[in-house]
């Protein structure tokens, strides 16, 4: 095999990459030394920012295939034949933790996906839960500073942790989730993925439908205790990374069937709770679960930086027949994501590979900003309307039109009958095993307990109380007998 050649980043050969230039034997650097300036300057500048929240994550390739007919809902290219396949790219995370944590804890996972259309790229970015703390995107910043590191202390504080809930009800849902028996992945190829917030599908006719999406593992559902999860982080940090890595590596191609659920966009109105309110879940009963089709991974990415650290995911990369809906977090993301990878990466994020569309054409008249690759036709102009050929826009919307109405203003979300912040915190307990609800109340009080304020401690404990009295009475006697300890 012939040998390859080091260069420099202009493709000089370096001749010594083992010495340094120095004025004789013994003597000082050179600054002429061009390679050495050259390593030491890239070297300091390797590093971007990391993701405020979902820094540590892992990734893979893989491919979307059509196995159900759901043309009667939309008109997305990508779904409109059973058999179709798409590519695609995933990339899984924990959402609290920096870069450098580790992946067996107890927290929310990443589940967001690429799909490489035809018609575009099309991005879903959700979780492995079907809920999420909050409903209004204006309390997020609140959130993820009450979940990260104190200022002080520079460490996690319980007391903040449990603050924010404390003065956050519609958080119980999504507490219960979490402190429950799934909420530490055995691994990324064992868990769920939910795109979380209801999103919007528009068919050929211009119906319009509210959806939302479901990713069941093949695998089965596998998840840690907390002692499991300790002695595993303990163990091997990077453990879901490794299990993802290997398992493809090895063939192991890990899969999920796609579900929806399909609201009539008439429905939503009248419903018995605000169905755009992401800390509520959709009963089964009332709208089934209609497969769509599996997602398969089959490849590692060759560069984890390159490709895991650079991709870029954003709610607001729709393709023609799928569009958002009201839901008051969802839209608060579709501006929020794309904006952090603009300060991440740069305003030219869209054309590294990861990210570029793969059979799309793009065509518009953004130009230049840092790392521009894209020059477009040449003589190109570079405003619009021109008398010269360039791109046009199109009638065709990609979903329908969502309705408003009112003064504008700061607005509580609309009331429905059954709009409260428990009740479905309540029904999730009462599905739980006896040894299931014995592990969810020595989670809760275990983190609760470390509280130093009896009166965060008494609001939470009060939110457990609404959602099943059975519930908060025993998160409260296992909190009482953890702080008499």
């Amino acid at each position: 095999m012939t040998q390859r050649v080091l260069t420099t980043e202009s493709g000089a050969p370096v001749a010594d990459n083992q010495n340094s230039a120095t004025a004789g034997v013994g003597g000082p650097i050179l600054l002429q030394d061009q390679h050495l300036l050259e390593k030491l300057a890239r070297f300091n500048r390797e590093r971007i920012p990391e993701r405020v929240v979902h820094a540590r994550g892992s990734g893979a390739y893989g491919y979307f295939e059509v196995t159900d007919d759901v043309t009667g809902f939309t008109r997305a290219d990508f779904l409109s034949a059973v058999g179709k396949r798409t590519e695609t790219f995933i990339r899984f995370s924990t959402v609290a933790d920096s870069l450098g944590g580790a992946d067996a804890v107890r927290d929310p996972r990443g589940f967001a996906l690429k799909f490489y259309t035809d018609e575009g790229n099309c991005d879903l970015v959700g979780n492995n839960t079907p809920v999420f703390f909050i409903k209004d995107p204006i309390k997020f910043p609140d959130f993820i500073h009450s979940q990260k590191r104190d200022p002080f202390t520079g460490r996690q504080e319980p007391d903040n942790v449990w603050d924010f809930w404390a003065h956050a009800p519609e958080a119980t849902h999504q507490v219960t989730w979490l402190m429950g028996d799934r909420g530490i992945p055995a691994s990324y190829r064992h868990m769920n993925g939910y795109g979380s917030h209801t999103y919007q599908w528009t068919n050929a006719e211009g119906e319009a439908f509210f959806v939302k999406y479901h990713f069941k593992t093949n695998q089965g559902v596998r998840s840690l205790s907390s002692e499991q999860a300790a002695e595993l982080a303990g163990r091997d940090g990077n453990s879901h990374q490794t299990d993802l890595l290997q398992a493809i590596e090895r063939g192991v191609n890990p899969s999920w069937t796609l579900y929806v659920q399909v609201m009539p966009a008439a429905e939503a109105a009248d419903y018995r709770f605000n169905p755009f309110d992401l800390t509520k879940v959709w009963p089964h009963s009332d709208y089934p679960l209609q497969r769509v089709g599996r997602l398969v991974l089959d490849r590692n990415p060759d560069n984890v930086f390159a490709e895991v650290e650079q991709a870029a995911f954003s709610p607001n990369n729709f393709v023609p027949g799928i569009g958002p809906s009201p839901d008051k977090m969802l839209q608060g993301r579709l501006f929020a994501y794309a904006d952090a990878h603009r300060y991440r990466l740069g305003v030219n994020h869209t054309q590294l590979p990861v990210n570029a569309p793969r059979t799309a054409v793009v065509d518009n008249y953004g130009r230049d900003g840092l790392h521009a690759t894209r020059s477009g036709a040449r003589h190109d102009k570079n405003y619009e309307p021109n008398s010269y050929a360039g791109p046009a826009q199109t009638e065709a919307a990609l979903s329908a039109p969502l309705a408003v109405h009112g003064w504008t203003g700061t607005h509580a979300a609309p009331a429905h009958t059954k709009d409260d912040d428990f009740f479905q915190a309540g029904e999730l307990y009462r599905l739980m095993s006896e040894d299931e609800k014995g592990r969810l109340v020595a989670n809760i009080a275990g983190g609760l307990s470390q509280v130093t304020r009896d009166d965060v401690i008494e609001k939470n404990l009060a939110h457990f109380h609404a959602a099943d009295a059975e519930y908060g009475k025993r998160v409260e006697e296992a909190v009482r007998a953890l702080r008499e300890d």
